[in-house]
């Protein structure tokens, strides 16, 4: 019984071999590709990398940082909206420097109400007081005189009448009333000059400082609402409500960096590429009057021929693209800058990475 289970196993195992070799060597056609490779378009040609941004005279995208620190309390526009210069973009928390501005100005305030106080000097009722302090002097020096004539004749009389002490303690109150009557004098002299005009342009000075601190800190409450720079169209917003944000920008949980706060584009009637041309083959670019490149847009079949519109004439590290700051081989790369018209069958954006074959001489 038992060779028999062996021998029906044996069986099974073949017919399974059998089977199995059959069905594997089965061969099934090739799946068409999704889309043809990139293919140099020219007889000579050199392949690059390049980047989709917007198209403007100088620099790529706009990225703003806002010249102020603070949490963010309001953003005012959406990514991929088109805005006007000028326009709001967002507000960061101004409790602070509006208290700040606050202060400042009740100071210029009080500065210069000090100034016109200074100004209009004498005041009329001070003026008055000084007025009737001297004629209090002259009024007592009228009294210690008339008394010292009596006392005097008194002696004139009778010598033994008056003692010299007493006439002359009448004499020096005299004096001392003659020397009070010339205080009260120099002092509604004084009064009535009004403020000393040092003073004035002291206090003047004082104003003005304070006017422009009060000015500055204004013009600082204006920088926590993020305008718009330029016409254009917002790519993105990198900070949410709430999340706090300095000239350094916000930061990025993606790249684990601090970046710009708002990127933005002009006009998107026509886009930019920024091709990295590696160094090794920067000799092979023709003449700038010369160069012509097509863009072959990744996981496509779209081609689109670009307009060379200038040389970065300065090579830079190849970080650009992967955005890794510590590079192993020093690898650099020149920038050539193209441009085309964004075609409305493509869907193309600002960041997008793009293969280029450019033609060499």
């Amino acid at each position: 019984m038992r060779p028999r289970l062996l021998f029906a196993l044996s069986g099974v195992g073949l017919l399974l071999g059998i089977l199995g070799a059959w069905f594997f060597s089965i061969r099934h056609p090739p799946q068409p590709p999704a889309f043809n490779p990139a293919a140099n378009p020219y007889p000579q040609g050199i392949f690059a990398n390049g980047i989709v941004e917007s198209a403007q005279a100088s620099g790529q995208n706009v990225n703003i940082f806002p010249e102020v620190s603070g949490p963010i309390t309001r953003i005012l526009v959406a990514e991929g909206q088109p805005v006007r210069a000028g326009t709001p973009l967002l507000t960061i928390d101004t409790s602070v420097q509006q208290a700040i501005t606050a202060q400042l100005q009740s100071q210029a305030e009080a500065a210069k109400t000090l100034l016109e106080e200074l100004q209009h000097e004498p005041r009329r009722e001070t003026l008055e007081v000084a007025r009737a302090q001297m004629e209090a002097a002259s009024a007592n020096l009228q009294l210690v005189r008339d008394q010292l004539g009596k006392l005097r004749h008194a002696v004139e009389i009778d010598s033994r009448a008056v003692s010299k002490e007493v006439l002359d303690t009448a004499a020096n109150a005299v004096h001392v009333s003659e020397a009070n009557l010339e205080v009260a004098h120099r002092q509604y002299e004084l009064t009535k000059a009004g403020a000393w005009s040092y003073d004035i342009r002291n206090q003047e000075r004082t104003w003005q400082a304070l006017e422009k601190q009060y000015e500055a800190s204004s013009a600082l409450l204006q920088k926590y609402t993020l305008k718009a720079p330029v016409d254009g169209t917002v790519l993105a917003l990198q900070a949410a409500v709430g999340a706090y944000v300095s000239p350094a920008g916000a930061y990025d949980s993606y790249t684990q960096a601090p970046g710009p706060v708002v990127v933005m584009s002009t006009a998107q009637h026509y886009l930019g590429v920024r091709v990295y041309v590696d160094e090794i083959l920067v000799g092979r670019l023709p003449r700038s009057d010369r160069i012509a490149a097509e863009m072959r847009v990744r996981g496509s079949d779209t081609k689109l021929p670009l307009e060379f519109v200038r040389i970065q004439p300065y090579l830079t590290p190849k970080i650009e693209l992967s955005n890794q700051r510590q590079e192993r081989v020093d690898l650099r790369v020149l920038p050539v800058l193209f441009r085309f018209a964004k075609p409305d069958n493509v869907n193309l954006f600002p960041g997008q990475l793009v293969d280029v074959y450019i033609r060499t001489k």
